[in-house]
C-alpha cells in the first residue's frame, strides 16, 4: 500500500501488494483521482512518500503510546517545601502522596547535600534527572524554578519521556507563573487548567475511554474510505460500541491482533490519524460513569415495568421471586401460566425478538419443572432448542453477509473479523450437526485473505 503527495496533499491508494507498482503508480493515481471527480491538469505533481518517513512517524507514535501506558501517577510539588501541590492519578494504582512526598524530599535533600541519589549521567548537568525506586514503582524527578515534577512509572523511563519532561517544566511554569507566584507569596494555590495542560503535554487522553463522533466530516470521508486500515478501525469500534458505551485503544489493538497479523504500530498510526481528525473522541471518566449510571437506571425502570404487567413475570436475575409466587399455584393454574408465557414468547418470536422469546419460554420451563408437568417440559425444551437455533441462524446470516460485503470492498480486516464470528457460530452448531462444509470454506477464505494482505 503506497502513499503519495498530490500537489501538496496526501493520498493513500489503499491497494495492498499492487502488481503494477511502482511503474504505473502515477498513471493509476491520476485515473483514480479523475474517477473521484477531481479535475486533473497537465502540470499535476505526484510524489511517492518515503516509507522510511512513514515508519519513523509510526515509531514515534508507538513510543508516545508506550510512555502513556507506563505512567501511573503524576505529582507536582513545591520545590522548596516538598509539599504536593497537585497529584494526577493516571491509573487506579493507590499512591499515598503524603508519604511519598516525605520520602522524595528526604532523598533529594540527602542527595543534594552529599551523594545518596543517582543522577542520570546522560542528562544535562545543570538540569539533572533524578531516578529512584519506590515500592514496585520507578520514579522520574526533575526540578524547575518553582516546582518539582514526579512521574511514577511501571518501568524505567524512556529517553522520549525525559525529553517530554524537559519541555514540560519550563512551559508549565511560564503558563502558570502567576498562580505559582501567588502560592509562593501567600500560600494560596489554584490548580485551574493545570490538569488539562498535563493531559495535553503527555498525551494522557490515549488511555481514556473512547467513542466515535456522530458523523464523519465530508472532507475526511473519501480519505477514510480509501484507507482500509482507518475504515476497519471505525467498523470494529462501532461493533464494540454496539454493546458498550466506550472502548479503549489498547483493547481495540488486541481485538485487531486476534483478527489479522498486522503490526500494532500500523494500526495505532491509523487510530492516531482518526484521533487528530476528531473521529475517534476521548471521553472524560465522569461522562463514562454518568452513562453507566443512566444505563443502570434505565434497566431498573424496564424491570419494574415488566414486573407491573403481571405478578408472575420477573427478570432473569430474580428467579427466586418466581419460586415464591408459584407457592400459590396448583397444577391447573400452573398450566394456565405456562400457556400464557408461551403465548407471549410466540408473539415476540414473530418480530424476531428472540431474547424475549427465550425469556418467556424459560419462565414457562421453570413452572413446568416445579409442578412435574412432563409433557410441558418436553414441549417447552424443544421450543427453546428451536428458538436458539433460529437466533443463531440470524446472527450467522448477518456475519456472513457483512463479511462478504467487507471482502468485496477490500476491507480485509473486517472481512476476517466477521468470518471469524460466523465460524464461531458454525462450530457451535456442531452440537446439532456433526459436520458443516461451510466451516472448511470459511477457514480457507480467512487464510486466503491473510495471504493477500
Amino acid at each position: 500500500m503506497a502513499t503519495f503527495i498530490v500537489n501538496g496533499l496526501m493520498f493513500n491508494c489503499g491497494i495492498m501488494n499492487c502488481p503494477k507498482a511502482p511503474k504505473y503508480c502515477n498513471e493509476c493515481v491520476t485515473n483514480r483521482l479523475k474517477k473521484m471527480g477531481f479535475e486533473i491538469s497537465s502540470g499535476i505533481q505526484i510524489f511517492s512518500v518515503d516509507e522510511k518517513q512513514i515508519q519513523v512517524e509510526r515509531n514515534k507514535i508507538w513510543q508516545i503510546f508506550l510512555d502513556v501506558l507506563n505512567i501511573k501517577h503524576i505529582i507536582i510539588m513545591d520545590k522548596e517545601s516538598g509539599l504536593a501541590l497537585l497529584n494526577y492519578p493516571v491509573s487506579a494504582v493507590d499512591i499515598k502522596v503524603e508519604l511519598l512526598s516525605g520520602f522524595i524530599q528526604a532523598n533529594i535533600t540527602f542527595s543534594e547535600s552529599t551523594q545518596g541519589l543517582n543522577i542520570d549521567p546522560s542528562s544535562v548537568v545543570e538540569h539533572p534527572f533524578y531516578e529512584l525506586q519506590y515500592k514496585r514503582f520507578n520514579m522520574l524527578l526533575k526540578n524547575g524554578e518553582y516546582i518539582r515534577l514526579i512521574m511514577i512509572l511501571d518501568h524505567k523511563s524512556s529517553d522520549h519521556m525525559k525529553i517530554l519532561v524537559s519541555h514540560f517544566l519550563p512551559e508549565f511554569e511560564a503558563r502558570f507563573k502567576e498562580q505559582l507566584t501567588i502560592y509562593k507569596n501567600t500560600g494560596a494555590f489554584s490548580s485551574k487548567n493545570m490538569v488539562e495542560f498535563i493531559i495535553d503535554s503527555f498525551n494522557i487522553n490515549l488511555v481514556f475511554p473512547m467513542t466515535l463522533a456522530y458523523a464523519i466530516p465530508p472532507e475526511f470521508l473519501k480519505e477514510i474510505n480509501n484507507d482500509p486500515i482507518q475504515n476497519a478501525i471505525i467498523n470494529l469500534a462501532r461493533d464494540t460500541l454496539s454493546s458498550k458505551s466506550f472502548f479503549y485503544i489498547n483493547t481495540l489493538l488486541d481485538k485487531i491482533k486476534k483478527i489479522v497479523n498486522i503490526d500494532a504500530q500500523v494500526m495505532l498510526h491509523g487510530i492516531y490519524k482518526l484521533l487528530n481528525k476528531k473521529i475517534i473522541v476521548p471521553m472524560q471518566l465522569e461522562t463514562v460513569v454518568t452513562n453507566l449510571e443512566v444505563a443502570q437506571e434505565a434497566n431498573q425502570k424496564r424491570a419494574m415495568k415488566i414486573k407491573s404487567i403481571s405478578s408472575i413475570i420477573i427478570t432473569d436475575d430474580d428467579m427466586t421471586e418466581l419460586e415464591e409466587q408459584m407457592k400459590n399455584l396448583n397444577k391447573d393454574s400452573a398450566k394456565k401460566v405456562i400457556k400464557n408465557l408461551i403465548k407471549r414468547g410466540k408473539t415476540a418470536e414473530k418480530s424476531s425478538t428472540f431474547d424475549i422469546t427465550l425469556k418467556e419460554y424459560n419462565k414457562a420451563l421453570v413452572v413446568a419443572k416445579k409442578f412435574g408437568l412432563k409433557d410441558d417440559i418436553s414441549k417447552i425444551s424443544s421450543m427453546i432448542f428451536e428458538t436458539e437455533k433460529k437466533a443463531k441462524q440470524l446472527e450467522l446470516d448477518f456475519a456472513l453477509e457483512t463479511g462478504e460485503n467487507a471482502e468485496k470492498s477490500k476491507d480485509y480486516i473486517n472481512a476476517i473479523y466477521y468470518y471469524q464470528k460466523a465460524l464461531k457460530i458454525l462450530e457451535g452448531f456442531l452440537i446439532y450437526d456433526g459436520s458443516d462444509s461451510r466451516i472448511k470454506k470459511l477457514k480457507k477464505k480467512i487464510i486466503k485473505i491473510r495471504e493477500e494482505m
